[in-house]
């Protein structure tokens, strides 16, 4: 036993770059995600379809990311992480190439479906295989985990923006660029020995949502958080970049992508700074950031000031960023080992529906009024469920007191 134990350890420590390509692979997903948002702009007006449909085509993306994080976790369990990312890494590629070959609107649905499935994969399967190559570093994997992914969106959308305003045939070349990105990190992912070193046997089920009593309240308080910061996230990606360029009169696909990214970018790096804060007065601190920030989203649009615009997304971002970041780590600090995939199952349904669903109300309602009429009801909305997630954080706080 101690014989295999030292040979397992020893092709772990040849592999010293494992750690850091799953963290980069993981950021290259959440990448390829959001990849499209820059461009939803350019193919409302080359297809003229509305902004319900953008909506549409975004929230098919959550819908197939959940049932893909229900039951990835459970067949990287039984084969392996190596298949399911080798798996997801495929399923990007073919997506991106469906995006490149779009010439209707049913392309789109289907290469959001499939890029759905391929990042809630990764997302689970990733996280899975850094706790099985550092499991002594839970909660760090899991902040590194986050800073990649909004760093990786970054990246992604200021990238494709610049490349949809300057380079030839704008609704391709972003497309082709990420491919090519993704082909050589699967150069990576191949040569990568299997982390997860015993498999579990058994049927491959689906993982059940439920939430144990002991923690429903804690459970309440983290979800609250994240169907808040989510639903701001899907409005984000989806209507956002056109509202901001109507705004400010500056209509520049380069413009919308740089608020959207300077947001994430802010996120990636709260999450990163905020380590030293405890998980609970994070969470407390960014939803209430969170619906301050928000509302000031709505007087700095009013001035068609782009720099204010900015300053808005960047404290949006950070707000954002301590309330996700603390939501998921006082979660984690809480729910018993035994019922992880149950609990982490209902909140990640709640998380998706919480991205899908506002975002298609909001959708809908742009195409009888104007974006930016809809926009401050729907800040409201989202802010009051800020402010009552860090009201039952207090809540909490006090009662243990």
């Amino acid at each position: 036993m101690t014989a295999v134990l030292s040979e397992q350890v020893g092709e772990r420590e040849t592999q010293r770059w494992a750690y850091g390509l799953v963290l980069v692979f993981s950021g290259v997903a959440l990448g390829v995600s959001g990849v499209p948002a820059p461009l939803y702009g350019m193919y409302e007006v080359d297809w003229h379809f509305s902004p319900l449909m953008t909506t549409v085509v975004f929230a098919v993306y959550a819908v197939t990311a959940l049932a893909a994080v229900l039951v990835s976790g459970r067949i990287s369990d039984a084969v392996g992480r190596k298949p399911v990312l080798l798996g997801a890494l495929a399923a990007m590629v073919v997506g991106l190439v469906v995006f490149m070959l779009a010439d209707n609107v049913g392309m789109l649905l289907l290469a959001r479906a499939i890029h759905g499935a391929a990042v809630g994969s990764t997302v689970v399967a990733g996280a899975a295989a850094l706790l099985d190559l550092r499991p002594d570093r839970g909660t760090r994997s899991g902040q590194l985990s986050g800073v990649a992914f909004n760093l990786g969106m970054a990246a992604a959308i200021l990238g494709s923006a610049v490349l949809a305003e300057y380079a030839p045939h704008p609704l391709r070349t972003p497309y082709a660029v990420v491919i090519v990105l993704c082909l050589a990190i699967g150069v990576g992912v191949v040569a990568l020995d299997e982390p997860h070193r015993n498999p579990t046997r058994g049927r491959i089920t689906v993982a059940k949502p439920a939430v144990p009593p002991q923690i429903r309240a804690d459970f309440w308080f983290a979800a609250l958080g994240v169907m808040a910061s989510w639903s701001v996230l899907g409005v984000l990606l989806s209507l956002f970049p056109s509202l901001a360029e109507q705004q400010t009169h500056l209509h520049s696909v380069v413009f919308g992508g740089a608020v959207v990214a300077v947001t994430v970018f802010s996120a990636a790096l709260a999450q990163l700074f905020a380590t030293g804060m405890p998980a609970h007065k994070a969470a407390i601190v960014g939803n209430v950031g969170m619906a301050v920030s928000l509302a000031l989203t709505v007087p700095a649009l009013l001035t068609h000031r782009w720099l204010l615009v900015f300053l808005a997304a960047v404290a949006l971002g950070a707000t954002f960023g301590l309330g996700f970041g603390g939501s998921l780590r006082h979660l984690g600090n809480v729910v018993p080992p035994d019922r992880r995939g149950e609990t982490m199952s209902a909140y990640y349904l709640l998380a998706y529906s919480a991205m899908a669903v506002p975002t298609i109300v909001a959708g809908w309602t742009a195409t009888r009024w104007p974006l930016a009429t809809v926009f401050p009801w729907f800040v409201a909305a989202v802010a009051i469920a800020c402010l009552a997630a860090a009201g039952l954080g207090v809540r909490r706080s006090v009662s243990f007191a």
